[in-house]
């Protein structure tokens, strides 16, 4: 694509363990470290490259976890792996994790029902494999289209209001829980959805993470029609109004950029990082994706050239597209300010609707 919306390069980058790592184990892992910190002080592996630096250091990876890698159902590509492991590492030895377990994402798998997130808990050799959502991008006026499909992701972001997702290296934070509105359940009771929120940091693509506020939180959201009486209720405004409608399960559908996941599956996670910070590490990052884009406008197979995509998304999407903060996101501004929400709020529910909920 020409034009100021081109791809551009973007050039990102003791304490005590749980008690069920041993001190063998937490050996190996100083040991490992040591080996990925001298690997990231030649090469920038860990954040500049995007090649798999998996034949390096074969030996880093255990046994029990190398029956997990691959590009099959249930398994992870050996280059996220490998980054994955190189960050949790990482941030352990720096004090900032202080979990058993870690994650990776792979954002270049189908979404839906397919299996793209991954749980590593080394200490006890357990590997989940599970479904999780992607950022749905948008379609404006005056913008190129950066909208994904339910199934596979083409554009990535790390541009404020993109609602895209960005590959990269993230920490778990605080979890907040809110409250999204009333809707009726099928016994017919009306019901308060509370969703919790895992909050992410990251660094370099991902360092505004924060403000874009990018974390990981169960598929739901009550899709509000309506606003319903409600006067001496916790959770209403200064009028005595709460927003009330229909409860949407999107479970790994299409995000506004966070990760997602079922709420049976959001429920395990959240309390696996509560108060025990954890690393999750997205791929595919921007270098990743502009090279696979060059591979291919070349004519060239990603895989030939050492470079990873799953290979049922990238035939179904012809080639990947990142969209640098420095260009999208004042696009992003200027639209948001020509198109103003509109200033009145959501009508007052009949009591027929409140009644029926549809």
């Amino acid at each position: 694509m020409k034009g100021p919306f081109a791809l551009t390069e973007s050039l990102g980058p003791k304490r005590q363990f749980d008690r069920r790592i041993d001190s063998l184990r937490l050996g190996s892992l100083l040991l490992a470290i040591v080996a990925i910190a001298s690997l990231i002080m030649i090469g920038g592996a860990l954040s500049h490259s995007p090649r798999s630096f998996a034949a390096e250091l074969p030996w880093l990876v255990p046994n029990w976890l190398q029956n997990h890698v691959g590009e099959d159902e249930d398994q992870i590509a050996p280059v996220i792996l490998q980054r994955a492991r190189a960050l949790y590492l990482k941030k352990v030895s720096e004090g900032a994790v202080n979990n058993p377990c870690y994650f990776a994402m792979d954002a270049t798998r189908p979404g839906g029902l397919r299996h793209r997130f991954y749980v590593i808990c080394e200490a006890s050799r357990t590997f989940r494999a599970l479904p999780s959502g992607h950022g749905s991008g948008r379609n404006l006026t005056s913008i190129p289209d950066f909208s994904n499909g339910i199934r596979c992701a083409k554009n990535f972001s790390d541009a404020r209001d993109s609602e895209l997702t960005t590959g990269g290296p993230y920490v778990t934070a605080e979890i907040r829980t809110s409250f999204k509105g009333y809707y009726r359940a099928s016994g017919g009771e009306l019901v308060p959805l509370m969703r919790s929120f895992v909050q992410f940091d990251g660094n370099g693509d991902t360092a505004n993470a924060r403000p874009r506020a990018i974390g990981g939180h169960p598929g739901v959201i009550v899709s509000a029609v309506c606003r319903m009486k409600a006067p001496g209720n916790p959770y209403a405004d200064d009028d005595g109004y709460v927003p009330f409608g229909k409860l949407i399960e999107y479970g790994a559908g299409r995000s506004n950029g966070c990760t997602t996941w079922y709420p049976a599956d959001s429920e395990w996670i959240l309390a696996l990082v509560e108060n025990k910070p954890t690393t999750l590490y997205i791929y595919p990052e921007s270098t990743d994706i502009v090279a696979v884009a060059r591979a291919v406008e070349a004519g060239q197979s990603p895989a030939r050239a050492g470079l990873y995509w799953n290979a049922s998304c990238l035939k179904e999407i012809g080639f990947p597209n990142f969209w640098p903060r420095e260009t999208l996101e004042p696009a992003l501004m200027k639209y948001r300010e020509d198109h103003p929400p509109p200033p009145q709020p959501l009508p007052l529910c009949s009591e027929q609707y409140v009644r029926l909920g549809d």
